[in-house]
């Protein structure tokens, strides 16, 4: 995208790769105005909205739909030049695709160096941007008393340690009626661990019932949990160096375990507000990706922007996960072929295999995706969308692949097996480690994360100004003001390194990000 100036015409539709035959409209576009693509001009052929597809030659019946010059569907019927391009004439079948592994590894991107971010370093070696104490609930049955705990430290208290950025309750609806050991359950032990031992929790205690299957006993001994990692070694009476455990049955009911954890937490806050910010190196940053309202336009700016901002930290020697297999689907061929194993390359197939079994073990289909905001966007096919999607990414090699909420222990580019729904993605990539979160949205999500800051990127200008309450970053200025693609990366990677110093986002000034813990329950409930 060149450089904006005063007199520069932008353009109103965009031809993505030469290979295509279809553009995108940047502008909403009336019927019988004449655009030029691709060498010729086009009539439209009816209303066309902003972010939607137009032919730009004639398709005929069964014919692909190509855009990123990659297969997104099939024509349904016969489209003519200057046709709007959408779900009533485009099908999404499965098709074959062909998988080769590391045969296109990229080269290493040119080093960036010297860049830090104030933040919190643990003694386990691994970076913190935010400093919270977390209540953890591990069965809905002891989620109320978690957050009455959690209520009573109020912004008046906390003022007392200006430390801590909060008391946190992480609860959720399962941790019972599963088979005990089985992957339901380790997956649940997964993201409440991973999420107990998070770098930006100082300090934690857990909740349970007393009798539900996902006990508390096995969750510290198979995940070997132990109270105030972080804080240099002190301990609270709870016995020698276990993690701090409440059990409703046997603190005498909901009364006394809310008595019992304030007194705990009354305990931690001093301790936790006595952690001070420190420079660390950018190579700490764990970054986690993710879109949910995606338009037609997020392919084009907000993901390829943030691409580039995940090639630039992985340069400075940090991490950057891509998830929600599920919205991989369709364009998984072309990360087989940046990875940088074989193996890592078959870890990802093995995933979208597991994914095409049990979606339809519920007559369910991986293509039955985008949504109906997608779809008002401009997306039409899961294919689209996955392409889109996988902008995020950059382009470095693939060096790893991670089930759900598993520890992130890989540099550079990382791949984590998750659904496409927001909430439950997020969890399982902050549960895996990450310190941030760059969320990009075309149709306007106001998500939040804790205890990890979201940084939410608009696609579009118009909805970044009509939500800018809820946005930190406008990425549709690639296409409003013709601002360079790479700039508006680099923009990303400054406030990246600007929110894990501290600066807040827009969905932590809102307080949001505590109803949005949803570990993935895979299993039946029985």
């Amino acid at each position: 995208m060149p450089s904006s100036t005063a007199t520069q015409q932008l353009p109103e539709v965009l031809h993505l790769n030469p290979a295509d035959n279809v553009c995108v409209a940047v502008t909403n576009l009336e019927s019988g105005r004449q655009v030029h693509v691709a060498g010729r001009t086009l009539t439209i052929q009816g209303a066309i909205r902003m972010g939607h597809k137009i032919a730009v030659a004639a398709i005929a019946k069964g014919a692909p739909i190509l855009r990123y010059g990659e297969t997104i569907g099939f024509a349904s019927e016969a489209i003519e030049p200057g046709e709007w391009i959408h779900v009533h004439n485009v099908s999404a079948p499965l098709f074959e695709r062909h998988y080769e592994y590391a045969t296109e590894i990229p080269p290493e991107p040119t080093p960036i160096t010297g860049r830090t971010f104030q933040g919190y370093r643990r003694p386990d070696g691994r970076a913190g941007t935010r400093n919270y104490i977390a209540i953890i609930s591990n069965v809905n049955c002891s989620a109320s008393v978690s957050k009455y705990i959690a209520a009573r430290f109020d912004k008046e208290i906390l003022k007392k340690f200006p430390n801590v950025d909060g008391v946190l309750p992480l609860v959720h609806k399962g941790g019972c009626g599963m088979q005990f050991g089985g992957e339901d359950h380790e997956q649940l032990n997964r993201t409440l661990a991973g999420c107990a031992d998070h770098p930006n929790v100082a300090a934690y205690i857990l909740i349970g019932l007393g009798c539900e299957t996902a006990s508390l006993p096995y969750l510290v001994d198979s995940r070997k949990l132990v109270e105030l990692k972080g804080l240099g070694g002190e301990t609270i009476p709870t016995g020698g160096n276990r993690a701090p455990v409440l059990v409703m049955q046997d603190l005498g009911g909901t009364q006394k375990t809310v008595e019992e954890g304030l007194r705990q937490i009354y305990q931690l806050l001093p301790r936790v507000n006595e952690i001070k910010r420190e420079a660390i190196p950018a190579s700490e940053v764990v970054l986690g990706l993710n879109c949910g309202g995606s338009d037609g336009n997020s392919g084009i700016t907000a993901n390829p922007a943030l691409g580039v901002a995940s090639d630039m930290l992985v340069a400075a020697g940090g991490t950057t996960v891509l998830a929600e297999t599920s919205e991989t689907y369709g364009c998984e061929q072309l990360l087989t072929k940046r990875s940088r194993t074989r193996a890592v390359g078959e870890r990802l197939v093995e995933r979208i295999r597991w994914w095409e079994k049990y979606a339809a073990m519920f007559g369910a289909r991986l293509d039955n995706n985008p949504s109906t905001g997608n779809k008002e966007g401009g997306l039409t096919t899961i294919y689209e969308k996955s392409l889109g999607a996988m902008a995020k990414a950059g382009t470095t090699a693939l060096n790893d692949v991670v089930l759900y909420g598993e520890r992130i222990k890989s540099r550079g580019f990382v791949f984590m097996d998750t659904p496409g729904f927001d909430p439950v993605s997020v969890t399982g990539l902050v549960a895996g480690g990450c310190n941030v979160v760059c969320f990009t949205t075309g149709r306007g999500s106001c998500f939040g994360c804790k205890p990890t800051p979201s940084i939410k990127i608009a696609t579009n200008t118009p909805m970044y100004e009509r939500m800018i309450d809820d946005m930190d970053l406008d990425a549709g200025v690639i296409l409003s003001k013709g601002t360079p693609l790479a700039e508006v990366g680099k923009q990303i990677f400054e406030l990246v390194l600007e929110v894990a110093g501290g600066k807040k986002t827009k969905s932590e000034l809102h307080g949001i990000g505590e109803e949005e813990f949803a570990p993935w329950s895979i299993g039946p409930t029985l």
